[in-house]
């Protein structure tokens, strides 16, 4: 099988340097750009298995960089970025990209995180589940990644979509949000609470009413409960 190829963008060479290092002796194949423009480049002519992608970036920063080249190719993202404020992480998913990690980094969580992503993205679509549920309002079609909310379509993220999904699968149950890194992103170990608490409120947002069936278990996770 052919090793999964990363293309690294980032305008520091030095950090290009460490994640090629530790990618190259984890067994992946590396390209390297050093700002967004020359990233949209090199994706127009070729394929890539995972972009790690920095933002703040002279030419083109790294948001808009994503944004052009996911007109063309759904490659998936990992943002890296040294700042960590909650909106910046928001405005990052609701691009769509599958993680972000806040420098400084260690290089050891990184390749968690790739591996994870890349796992996720290869993993074919489950189509042995019921096709439509229904919950008042709320109609969620499994098989054709729908949601829609009192008759009109809600606009999600894909990992909005997947940690829905896995909600409803499991409604009822308390889910920690280690469980959820664990079966939503495929972290075991290296995940970020934070991240499950930004994309179930950016999965509230996208529910509208229908937030109320998201509920919040205080010191432990969330569940899924449509008898509210």
């Amino acid at each position: 099988m052919d090793p999964k190829k990363i293309l690294i963008v980032d305008d520091e060479k030095n950090i290009r340097n460490v994640i090629c290092e530790y990618a190259r002796f984890d067994g992946f194949e590396t390209d390297e750009a050093e700002d967004g423009m020359e990233a949209v480049e090199k994706c127009r002519t070729n394929d890539y298995d995972l972009i790690i992608m920095d933002i703040m970036m002279p030419r083109l920063d790294g948001y808009s960089a994503v944004r052009e080249i996911r007109k063309t190719k759904q490659i998936p993202v990992i943002m890296l970025s040294a700042r960590s404020e909650e909106y910046d992480k928001l405005f990052g998913f609701e691009l769509g990209v599958d993680d972000y990690v806040t420098k400084p980094f260690s290089p050891k969580e990184l390749l968690a995180r790739i591996r994870a992503v890349i796992k996720r993205a290869s993993v074919p679509e489950k189509t042995d589940e019921k096709d439509i549920l229904t919950f008042e309002g709320l109609r969620i079609d499994m098989k054709g990644r729908e949601v829609i909310v009192d008759g009109k379509p809600s606009a999600m993220t894909p990992k909005e979509y997947d940690l829905l999904f896995y909600l409803v699968r499991n409604k009822g149950i308390a889910l920690s949000r280690e469980k959820l890194l664990e079966e939503v992103w495929g972290y075991d170990f290296y995940g970020d609470d934070r991240t499950v608490d930004t994309h179930i409120k950016m999965l509230r947002n996208s529910l509208g009413d229908y937030r109320k069936f998201i509920v919040t278990l205080r010191g432990m996770g969330y569940k899924f409960d449509a008898g509210r």
